[in-house]
């Protein structure tokens, strides 16, 4: 072969090579683009990764927050208490300082007198048995409480089967748990829970009548003003402890 043949042949070699080496970076361009962006798209949507996967992430990082800001919101809901040595009242959200402050006002206004009565922001639904003894409590007040509508959320409720075995623990004997609520749906979840404890059995008519307790149920807090004023209509379960029978 001669040296011009080969060199042709040379040149027609080194012209692929260059052309295929500009058509890599041209792929190159695009692929940290369009390119790029295409194919994250392309993935996720195939259910593999990419937008997709940050898609899902983003998705468990906002069940998570909304756990979160559920269980908070059940926590602050049940967690203030107004406690005495027979009594005593979960005040809900923010409460426990307005309940401070109150508490104060009535001491000042009136020397002497409200000395056993006092707040606690704590999580009642996990600690109450190590604030009371067994069967110290003669009253315990759950008033408009979180509803907790989702049902995977119901366990938080303040009222529940697992819950009444500790509310029963602190309640005397003839001790008294007072609900309202202007949610129809928990209502009857709270009612179905009482029915069904065997600690716990309905008070009757009369009684209820007699009691001035059940009267304030539906005006003594803010929110039960709030209910009324907007003529909204509330759902009571008044319930005693009693000895199991066996």
């Amino acid at each position: 072969m001669s040296e011009k043949r080969r060199g042709k042949i040379r040149e027609r070699g080194r012209g692929k090579v260059e052309g295929r080496r500009g058509k890599e970076e041209e792929w190159g361009k695009q692929g940290k683009g369009d390119g790029g962006d295409g194919r994250k798209e392309g993935v996720g949507e195939g259910g593999g990764g990419g937008k997709g996967e940050e898609g899902r992430e983003e998705k468990r990082t906002n069940d998570s927050r909304e756990e979160e800001n559920d269980w908070t919101e059940g926590e602050d809901r049940t967690d203030g208490r107004t406690r005495s040595p027979n009594d005593w009242d979960g005040a809900k959200g923010q409460g426990d300082k307005y309940v401070k402050e109150r508490i104060l006002a009535l001491r000042v206004e009136n020397p002497g007198q409200y000395q056993n009565v006092s707040v606690v922001r704590t999580n009642s639904m996990k600690y109450i048995p190590n604030y009371f003894e067994k069967g110290q409590l003669s009253k315990m007040f759950f008033l408009f409480p979180d509803p907790h509508f989702k049902e995977k959320n119901h366990r938080r409720r303040v009222i529940s089967p697992h819950l009444l075995d500790e509310y029963a623990y602190a309640l005397c004997i003839g001790g008294i748990i007072y609900t309202i609520t202007d949610v129809e749906e928990l209502g009857e979840w709270m009612k179905a829970c009482l029915e069904g404890h065997p600690m716990f059995e309905a008070v009757r008519d009369e009684e209820l009548e007699a009691d001035p307790v059940v009267k304030l149920l539906s005006s003594a807090t803010e929110e039960g003003q709030k209910v009324a004023r907007n003529g909204g209509q509330t759902f009571q379960a008044v319930y005693k402890r009693v000895v199991p029978s066996l």
